[in-house]
């Protein structure tokens, strides 16, 4: 049965006005799941998620919200676009707006955010962090972006791409963050343009176009300045220490065999720091595999909420006889 999202400004101790959706009902005992996107994107990466967790009888509260400078979010511009910044927005939203215990999932910069939950924040999450997903993400390494591309050639699209990253933040203003439908006609041209090159650089085999345009159309909905900002954090992201305020937390870990953004090793490194850790390798699947393996993804997802659900206590029944 569809649940009904509510979507709207939520402005955070922080100081930040964020978009932040709601659906589900919140019962005693049952987790909230709270979702984080990765860079450039906002919280319609998982849309399909979302929705086939629905499907699959999920009926808690799901929160999901867009990262300052992306999607309907505000920006902090240059100067308070980092990884960071993102965490202590994450807490105030935890803190402040979302009750009781949580699982929490995020894809690329989002898992990202979760680790800078855990540095910045220990307590937090050693208090409310029940489950956590980190899907198509990285702990360190990130300076460099090679597609995964051995030797010269790889260091050559590194260089490449430091030198285009300016010029895409130039581009202009934010796109509308509603121009699309959900099924990605009348797509803005910018998008159509951008379809390509988005196909071969973060999906794997045979997807959906539908999906290759939401991808784009999120790229556009974000501020240039701040995407720029948070691409130079993301390069000094190094927090594979910082998960052990996660040691114990039931974990997933989920990648897909084609993520030339963050391949498998990251995944491993991350699986290797916690020992409660499951790694779950998705053959074929690129660094979407919130879209390309929804499915999959929200069955672990689904699997964390319910594994720490705590039942209701059974009502006492009252003697049926009386001596």
């Amino acid at each position: 049965m569809a649940q009904r999202e509510s979507v709207g400004p939520l402005t955070l101790s922080t100081g930040i006005t964020l978009r932040v959706a709601r659906s589900g009902v919140r019962s005693a005992g049952v987790p909230t799941l709270v979702l984080a996107h990765g860079w450039s994107q906002d919280l319609r990466t998982w849309d399909r998620v979302v929705g086939d967790l629905r499907r699959a009888g999920l009926s808690g509260e799901i929160v999901r919200y867009d990262h300052r400078g992306h999607g309907g979010s505000e920006s902090g511009g240059e100067h308070a676009s980092t990884i960071g910044q993102a965490a202590d927005d994450l807490a105030a939203l935890l803190r402040d707006h979302v009750e009781g215990p949580v699982v929490i999932a995020g894809h690329s910069m989002g898992g990202m955010t979760l680790m800078a939950l855990a540095e910045r924040h220990p307590n937090l999450v050693r208090e409310r962090v029940v489950g956590a997903g980190f899907v198509a993400t990285a702990s360190d390494d990130m300076a460099d972006l090679t597609l995964a591309i051995p030797g010269r050639r790889g260091a050559f699209v590194a260089h490449g791409e430091r030198a285009v990253m300016p010029w895409l933040a130039s581009l202009g203003n934010r796109a509308p963050i509603n121009r699309a439908d959900p099924e990605g006609s009348g797509v803005h041209a910018r998008s159509v343009a951008l379809a390509p090159a988005v196909r071969a650089l973060v999906f794997g085999r045979h997807p959906r176009r539908a999906d290759v345009l939401s991808v784009a159309e999120q790229t556009f909905a974000a501020d240039p300045v701040a995407v720029l900002a948070f691409r130079a954090s993301i390069g000094e992201h190094r927090r594979t220490s910082s998960l052990e305020a996660m040691r114990e937390v039931p974990t997933v870990v989920l990648v897909g065999t084609r993520d030339r953004l963050c391949p498998i090793d990251h995944a491993k490194t991350i699986a290797t720091a916690l020992p409660a850790a499951e790694l779950v390798v998705l053959p074929d699947a690129g660094h979407m595999i919130t879209f390309e393996r929804s499915v999959e993804v929200a069955a672990h997802l689904q699997g964390l909420v319910e594994a720490a659900t705590v039942p209701a206590p059974a009502v006492a029944k009252e003697a049926s006889l009386v001596q």
